[in-house]
């Protein structure tokens, strides 16, 4: 079996309504996204990589160390397995308190295996201030972070987060996505996140695998994949690109900044970053419009010239999707049909693309 670093599974599981059978090819680094709907097989991947559900004839080795080969008679169970699990609900343990909830696994782990100080987990979670505190006095968001230092005190070879923020309301997921965020950057951990919140991938996914049944229908570098139009990750509101750019200049009259990427630059709300930082940009396909001559009096600030280079059938017979590519850049654009036809749309014809919104992400 594959035993590259990185993360490699060939995994096949029957369930009630569908079968899990996928082949993951996965980095070493980075947070990979496991996306889909309800019933396409998240978890279940999820869990047969942990060693919780076994899988026939299933191979999973990890940064080298097989953990199962069943052709070889190789099975390593769940806690002889280098993993931090994280599910939706916290589950601490409601009579120990913050410090006795992150120590809790440190028992099972030799101290020459600890690769992550207990110090480094609280510091990267900012729990230290909660570390006295029973869990019933915590918000949701805070038992989270403390269930993920938990799980990073085990200096685990592999991450795995189920759907963390699946229980949280919008402010408490606004309050922890940062800190994940930080995880990704900062530690030298491969992290699978199940989840089936597109905006949760777009802000946080290094690679993303779409699933539908069981079954991998795509996987890739997370703007690749979220911009193509055979997807259904491409259908709904939430359908849009990712951009990779830098912050190039503020204008702090009107509190906006100027992200620059390949192909050109859009102005969008400033939310602080500094000059030449690193930034991902999310521009949804219902934030963008196309005109066939360059757009004048319009409040619509940010106006780039480029190609229509795809035209794909949408979840509603009255609208379509196309494929808007900017030099280097692919834009997604929700229109109506009839649209379409009044522009005399078609691949290959020039437009200008109008972005009304876009959202600074990192």
């Amino acid at each position: 079996m594959n035993t590259a670093p990185g993360i490699h599974a060939r995994l096949q599981l029957a369930r009630a309504d569908f079968t899990l059978d996928v082949a993951l090819d996965l980095p070493a680094r980075g947070i990979t996204a496991l996306f889909g709907a309800s019933g396409s097989g998240k978890t279940t991947c999820l869990r047969a990589i942990a060693g919780l559900e076994r899988a026939s004839g299933g191979q999973v080795s990890v940064l080298g160390e097989v953990w199962q080969d069943d052709a070889a008679r190789v099975w390593r169970p769940p806690h002889r397995r280098a993993l931090g699990y994280v599910f939706q609900e916290a589950s601490l343990f409601a009579h120990l308190s913050v410090r006795g909830n992150v120590t809790f696994g440190l028992q099972r782990v030799p101290p020459a295996q600890h690769r992550i100080a207990l110090e480094q987990a609280v510091e990267l979670l900012g729990i230290g201030a909660l570390m006295d505190r029973l869990p019933a006095t915590l918000s949701g968001g805070e038992r989270q972070r403390v269930a993920i230092a938990r799980a990073l005190a085990t200096s685990p070879r592999l991450l795995l987060l189920d759907e963390p923020l699946a229980a949280l309301d919008l402010a408490r997921k606004q309050e922890i996505l940062p800190w994940l965020e930080r995880l990704r950057d900062e530690l030298d951990i491969p992290m699978l996140y199940v989840s089936h919140a597109a905006d949760e991938v777009a802000r946080l996914a290094d690679t993303l695998v779409v699933l539908a049944a069981g079954r991998v229908l795509a996987a890739g570098p997370v703007a690749a994949v979220l911009s193509r139009l055979d997807l259904p990750i491409t259908v709904g509101e939430d359908a849009g690109v990712l951009l990779d750019g830098v912050v190039a200049e503020r204008d702090a009259r009107w509190h906006l900044c100027r992200v620059a990427f390949a192909g050109g630059s859009l102005w969008i709300r400033d939310g602080g970053a500094p000059l030449g930082h690193r930034a991902r940009v999310r521009v949804l396909a219902r934030d963008v419009s196309l005109a066939v001559t360059r757009p004048e009096g319009s409040s619509i600030v940010n106006a780039l010239p480029g190609t229509v280079a795809q035209i794909a059938d949408d979840a509603h017979p009255g609208q379509a999707m196309l494929g808007v590519r900017v030099q280097d850049q692919l834009f997604l654009a929700r229109l109506t049909r009839r649209s379409v036809h009044t522009l005399g749309l078609a691949v290959g014809a020039p437009v200008w693309l109008q972005v009304k919104s876009a959202a600074l992400l990192s």
